[in-house]
């Protein structure tokens, strides 16, 4: 921790517990990037509901001191948890009404899907990858500080700045940073800063391996924030792993079976009896020779994602699913005895019906008996199936932006037929969300600055209450029409996708059309205007 001494001291607010602080890479990107500059005095900031003013966990110090806060924004969640967090330190919550500083900005995932709700709150939006021009901005600010300077000229001189959306200063639409050099290669993979035995992933140096997905699910907000797909070397995350020396890694990515040296790195792990850990994995890229592996190095479940109930929702969704495929890895996952499969599902997809769940049913029929086949006669294989489905949230910058959600009552409905269906066969488990979660989400996922009176009151008295106060708001958002024509809060920004192509692939999705993935560059296809978006400078 440094002296703030001639330093611009900041403060970065995850404004969720610690534990899952340290378990996401990107605000630990950020703190890294933060710590290394000589000029800034970093200390971090968490949300504890059991203190009563939000205190640095590196010096104690108190978030009203700092005259910059970074707000590191990863679920629309975090929303009201912010503005508790300023309540608490006694700062201004509308930026209306802070004149000096200290300034409040706001970066994360969130930032360039809709950050709107929190706007009123916000002196600024840094949009896109912190990698790609968050150094600019912080120069910027501490020169700014350094000198003396006001904040709203500080304000004027970040405004100019790419990325930066500073409202009333910053030209519209602001453009999301990010390599733009059309490479698919990830040259500065994210790794943990701490490896704790308080993060939600204990012990573990979490690695990112690749950043966004080729194969452009139409319900995925990550396959179009974070374009162009790319992948880690070999090479670089080999050097990581050897600096930090962890014991135990875990691999991070949208479509880690499409990384051609995966198998490669796992062994290179071992060799070093080093312990890994694998998220979510496609059954296409599942091989013999893979699953063999994992099951050899002690690896005891496999985590799948079904996402839609039938054949007919996975094409709409353009899902790139084979059921002959996945029921394969199921048999081998079983063979290799595995203990536990764990599945995934989303329901409330446009236009899903009973039609839908009596194919899932049978399905799950098909599941169970690849599991049987791989037991064979000794009865041993996988011991657990687990399947979890949460409720569908059109997100903003998805083909989906334009679709509405079912009501609580059929998510209600189609939870208990789920459960139901999972229920018949011994060995099976169901968890399935709360639907009422569903609506708030949704709430916050679509709305914008208008909603902000409803989250200072949540702030006080929790989300769900703070809903069912502001009904009518409520309502207001999801009765707003969903036409071509319609505009979003979000289109503020510009990610790189373009709308022509969303509404294409809406109407795609409408009539069961799939699409192909992408290709290995961005000028081979043309289709999405991600092509456009990186032959531009930043800042045009």
């Amino acid at each position: 921790m440094k002296e703030w001494g001639g330093r611009l001291p900041v403060a970065l607010v995850f404004p969720e517990a610690a534990r899952h602080g340290l378990s996401t890479l990107g605000w630990q990107v950020v703190y890294r990037l933060l710590a290394s500059r000589e000029e800034l005095a970093v200390e971090r900031f968490f949300w504890d509901p059991t203190s009563p003013r939000p205190r640095s966990v590196d010096s104690g110090r108190d978030l009203g001191l700092f005259p910059l806060v970074l707000f590191s924004l990863n679920f629309e969640g975090d929303f009201p948890t912010a503005i508790r967090l300023l309540q608490d330190a006694d700062i201004p919550v509308r930026a209306e009404e802070r004149n000096s500083w200290p300034m409040i900005l706001a970066g994360g995932p969130v930032a360039f899907l809709n950050p709107f709700p929190l706007m009123p709150a916000l002196d600024g939006i840094f949009v896109g990858e912190a990698e790609a021009g968050l150094s600019a901005v912080m120069d910027a600010l501490a020169k700014a500080w350094n000198a003396g300077g006001e904040k709203t000229a500080a304000l004027e001189d970040i405004a100019r700045l790419p990325g930066m959306l500073v409202p009333g200063k910053s030209l519209e639409p602001v453009r999301r940073l990010v390599d733009t050099s059309g490479s698919r290669k990830l040259h500065d993979p994210a790794y943990s800063c701490f490896v704790s035995s308080e993060a939600q992933f204990r012990d573990m140096l979490l690695l990112e391996v690749n950043r966004g997905c080729p194969y452009g699910c139409r319900f995925c907000a990550a396959g179009s924030i974070y374009k162009p797909p790319r992948h880690a070397e070999l090479e670089t995350l080999q050097e990581i792993v050897t600096r930090c020396a962890p014991q135990k890694v875990g691999l991070v990515g949208t479509a880690l079976t499409d990384w051609q040296d995966l198998l490669p790195f796992l062994r290179w792990l071992q060799d070093r009896k080093i312990k890994f850990s694998l998220s979510s994995l496609r059954a296409d890229g599942l091989t013999d020779e893979l699953l063999g592996f994992l099951r050899h190095t002690g690896t005891r479940s496999v985590t799948l994602a079904l996402e839609g109930a039938s054949r007919r929702l996975r094409q709409a969704m353009n899902k790139h699913f084979s059921e002959e495929a996945f029921l394969e890895a199921v048999t081998r996952i079983s063979r290799l005895q595995f203990n536990t499969l764990k599945l995934y599902m989303i329901t409330g997809w446009p236009d899903e019906n009973e039609d839908d769940w009596a194919e899932f049913e049978s399905f799950l029929g098909r599941i169970e008996e690849a599991r049987r086949l791989g037991q064979g006669n000794r009865k041993k294989g996988v011991e657990l199936v687990s399947l979890s489905v949460s409720c569908l949230v059109p997100k903003a910058w998805t083909p989906l932006q334009w679709a509405t959600i079912p009501d609580e009552d059929w998510f209600k409905k189609a939870m208990k037929r789920f459960k139901g269906a999972v229920g018949r066969f011994k060995g099976m488990r169901f968890a399935g969300e709360n639907p009422g979660q569903a609506r708030v989400q949704m709430f916050l996922a679509r709305g914008g600055e208008e909603i902000f009176p409803c989250l200072e009151r949540a702030a006080e008295i929790g989300l769900a209450e703070a809903v069912k106060e502001f009904d009518e708001m409520v309502r207001q958002v999801f009765a707003r029409p969903l036409d071509r024509d319609s505009v979003f809060p979000w289109e503020r920004l510009d990610i790189g996708v373009s709308r022509k192509f969303l509404y294409s692939e809406w109407t795609k999705y409408k009539h069961g059309m799939v699409s192909p993935p992408c290709p290995e560059s961005c000028p081979e296809c043309r289709a999405c205007g991600m092509d456009r978006f990186l032959s531009l400078p930043h800042g045009s």
